[in-house]
């Protein structure tokens, strides 16, 4: 069964209005965001946003990834949901493309909030970011291998 994609407005499992949109990439820890409040609800880990600027900013980055890329990955029509492996390839892998297309130098975790800021800075607005080099840059992230136990 298919995951319900976080990106999605008014995803069942997204934790309500306020929730991060980069979830994934912010709990996987491939992504940071001084707007991201976590809260702890039972054995889950929740990442809330804490302005509604930047939550706004963010769904029109998350809706931009995932329009420009697709082809690429391959990805279900829009409003079909996304198996968690897709969802985590299109969050980390555009917020590291993103970045690194605003800074090339950059290897530290992306600050989301920080990175939209830049890319309105530099090109205006998120539509006109150079999505030509961003989209194959993301289509080539590739999750942390899991280490396997030493021993027999």
């Amino acid at each position: 069964m298919a995951a319900q994609d976080d990106t999605t407005p008014g995803a069942a499992c997204c934790g309500g209005p306020a929730a991060c949109v980069f979830t994934k990439a912010v709990l996987a820890r491939a992504a940071g965001c001084e707007c991201a409040r976590r809260e702890a609800l039972g054995e889950r880990e929740l990442v809330s946003c804490a302005s509604p600027v930047a939550h706004t900013n963010c769904r029109t980055l998350a809706a931009l990834l995932r329009e420009r890329a697709t082809f690429a990955l391959r990805l279900p029509p829009h409003g079909a949901p996304l198996v968690h492996a897709k969802a985590l390839q299109l969050q980390c892998g555009g917020l590291r493309a993103l970045q690194a297309a605003l800074q090339p130098d950059a290897g530290d975790v992306p600050d989301v909030h920080r990175l939209v800021g830049l890319a309105h800075e530099r090109w205006g607005s998120l539509l006109d970011a150079p999505w030509g080099e961003i989209v194959p840059a993301l289509a080539a992230w590739q999750p942390r291998r899991r280490h396997r136990p030493c021993g027999p």
